[in-house]
């Protein structure tokens, strides 16, 4: 498995993240999980079950994008004979999608999005994990580009396997700072306003970051790079 590859996945998560469209629905969403209430400050909730209910939500969206991962991958060993145009395809397809990202194009078509709405009361950990695989399947146009982009490396993997783990870690690039967010916001609302006065750059910058990923791929320096990177391993 290409290391790169995976730093990539878990970054392209965490950008996912803080994108402005995902960012600032976070306290919607964690009053929606607990049923907490808003004040002035902060989100009144119940520690103990942000904590049970916040891991149910991430383990129903990494469950989602982790299939997403192993169907992209199982489809790339069917047309394993088109490899190498599949890869600069995909390569073609993440620049666009961080151009797109980064606002120097504007395709409508990019920007599509189709929410799902759940009317679900979350009451545990299962009820929660059913609410992330809803939220991951209906998930905002932002974190479409990002995750489409991962989801077209993980065609171009050698194994199932190593598909699958492009999304775990891209999941894991996700639930890291949801979860710590999460609890932050729950103590005050004032870490939210900070981080939403550059959720702008962010976003620039994760378009940049896809299109340094799209060129990789393309030019087929993705090998090249891991290798290099691997020579300088403590286990080495």
């Amino acid at each position: 498995m290409q290391d790169i590859s995976i730093l990539f996945a878990v970054a392209g998560g965490l950008l996912s993240f803080f994108s402005p469209c995902v960012f600032p629905l976070l306290p919607a969403y964690v009053s929606h999980l607990t049923g907490g209430r808003f004040t002035d400050t902060t989100i009144e909730v119940d520690r103990r079950t942000l904590l049970i209910r916040s891991l149910g939500f991430i383990a129903g969206f990494s469950l989602i994008f982790i299939a997403f991962g192993a169907s992209a991958s199982f489809l790339g060993r069917v047309l394993m004979d088109y490899r190498v145009l599949l890869m600069q395809l995909a390569g073609l397809l993440i620049i666009l999608f961080g151009l797109q990202m980064t606002g120097l194009l504007q395709f409508k078509w990019l920007m599509y999005e189709k929410r799902i709405q759940t009317e679900m009361t979350p009451k545990g950990f299962f009820s929660s994990a059913a609410i992330g695989m809803a939220f991951a399947s209906g998930w905002s146009p932002c974190v479409g580009l990002s995750l489409s982009s991962i989801l077209l490396l993980a065609g171009s993997t050698d194994t199932l396997l190593q598909g699958t783990v492009l999304l775990a870690a891209y999941s894991i690039g996700m639930a890291i700072p949801f979860l710590v967010v999460s609890v932050v916001i729950s103590y005050s609302l004032g870490f939210m306003r900070r981080i939403n006065r550059h959720l702008g750059k962010i976003s620039l910058f994760n378009g940049v970051l896809m299109i340094a990923l799209g060129f990789l791929v393309l030019s087929g320096q993705m090998q090249k790079i891991s290798a290099i990177l691997a020579s300088y391993s403590l286990f080495n």
